[in-house]
């Protein structure tokens, strides 16, 4: 059974346009076009009728899909969708009416009724292949790993690699944004997502994360008609490091921030990595799109116990500084009008120094971001601890300043120039 009713309507497309073919050929750029510009499909039994584009590419090759951490360590969830479902180790048993309620216990994972030794389970559906987690819609497929601990267990989103990208770029920037701005952050967004899984995804049951610790992902919610159209636009393209190189031989991490504030940073002097195209460069197009209010952000406080507690908790060495006295940055990123810390030493009562980026002395003290908002700002005494202060731009600075590329875009420069400004020296490659 679905979830559909006519009090609370399945999530759908905001738009039953079509979107436009990709520009570039292939068989394959082909039948996902096709796909995607196909029959709709049609819910009915309320008084008004949703529409739900047909999920394409899912005859996609498997180096081509994503297994997306939808919610790690659960407990429990509800998995519904509206066609019928097929539940079993490779998704193959059904169809099985929802929604379904999944626990953990004894070391099995139950779905419903039913228990399940296996230690995955993936649950697929028909078309247009779309499911409901906890009320979120997402295309493809959904697979729970079962946890060593025996009580709880990873939901995991197999998507083929283009609707994925619909639900990170509508995620990662408003639908309204200039088109090629939008185009822009699809091709930034499919190169990080295949340098991260290709990197890190042999290592673990999943490629990337839905939140900002990859790039944000929330599925159909994102999607709309001018989301699609950036996605198609730019099919299967991707960045590589120098003109020539081959996907597989020149993918490297697109990063990308919200404001650079007005200069982005060398990629080596905030996550320690150098990678040719990740160089600093000047922004002047950020600041006229921006609020003012996250562009410029303001003071930050934190006092002594806690800015010890916080770094001890995620650096357990720091505990031989004892208590944290001292905070000065060492290192800086000069601009002129402003400056970006990027490194800092820390003394502690026990009279011992340590040295730390300021990118991780910031996500330390305030994961969320949304305090001490970027490492351009000045750290001073206040009170019994410190403050963050003249504050500007929002994320690390790295790479494709968002804003940016959105200002770039207004003044008429084409997805191409935006990436060619922000990752110096790359080039854009096809994947197929």
């Amino acid at each position: 059974m679905s979830l559909l009713s006519c009090n609370k309507p399945f999530p759908t497309l905001a738009s039953g346009r079509a979107s436009r073919p990709p520009a570039c050929g292939g068989r394959l750029a082909a039948r996902a076009a096709q796909g995607l510009i196909a029959a709709m499909v049609l819910l009915s039994g309320c008084s008004r009728r949703e529409i739900v584009r047909p999920t394409p590419q899912m005859d996609a090759d498997s180096r081509f899909w994503v297994r997306v951490l939808l919610l790690p360590n659960a407990t429990e969830c509800t998995v519904a969708a509206m066609s019928p479902m097929h539940v079993g180790a490779h998704g193959g048993v059904g169809p099985v009416d929802g929604p379904l309620r999944v626990t953990v216990s004894d070391g099995r994972l139950h779905l419903g009724a039913t228990s399940h030794s296996a230690e995955e389970v993936t649950i697929g559906t028909e078309e247009p292949h779309v499911f409901s987690l906890n009320g979120q819609s997402y295309r493809g497929r959904l697979r729970l790993v079962r946890n060593s601990d025996g009580r709880t267990f990873n939901a995991v989103n197999i998507v083929p690699l283009e609707p994925y990208l619909a639900g990170v770029v509508g995620a990662e920037m408003p639908a309204y944004w200039e088109p090629q701005a939008l185009r822009a952050q699809a091709i930034a967004a499919r190169t990080y997502c295949l340098y991260t899984k290709n990197r890190f995804g042999v290592q673990r049951a999943w490629d990337v994360s839905s939140t900002q610790a990859s790039q944000v992902y929330r599925g159909l919610s994102a999607e709309t008609a001018q989301i699609w159209n950036a996605v198609t636009a730019t099919y299967g393209k991707v960045l590589v490091s120098r003109p020539g190189q081959s996907p597989e031989t020149g993918l490297f991490p697109t990063y990308y921030s919200s404001i650079c504030g007005g200069h982005t940073e060398n990629c080596e002097r905030v996550f320690g990595e150098a990678f040719a195209p990740l160089k600093a460069v000047p922004c002047p197009y950020c600041k006229d799109v921006a609020k003012m209010g996250m562009f410029f952000w303001p003071m930050a406080q934190f006092d002594r116990a806690t800015v010890t507690a916080r770094l001890i908790e995620r650096y357990p060495a720091l505990e031989k500084l004892g208590e944290i006295t001292g905070i000065v940055a060492i290192e800086k990123s000069d601009h002129g009008q402003f400056a970006r810390l990027t490194k800092v030493r820390l003394t502690g009562s026990t009279g011992k120094t340590e040295t730390l980026r300021g990118e991780d002395l910031r996500l330390t003290l305030d994961p969320s971001g949304r305090k001490i908002q970027s490492t351009i700002c000045h750290i001073v005494p206040w009170g019994d601890g410190w403050a963050f202060l003249s504050g500007r731009g929002w994320g690390h600075g790295v790479g494709m300043c968002q804003c940016g590329a959105e200002g770039m875009a207004r003044l008429g420069k084409t997805a191409e120039e935006i990436l060619q400004h922000y990752y110096p020296g790359s080039a854009i490659a096809s994947l197929y």
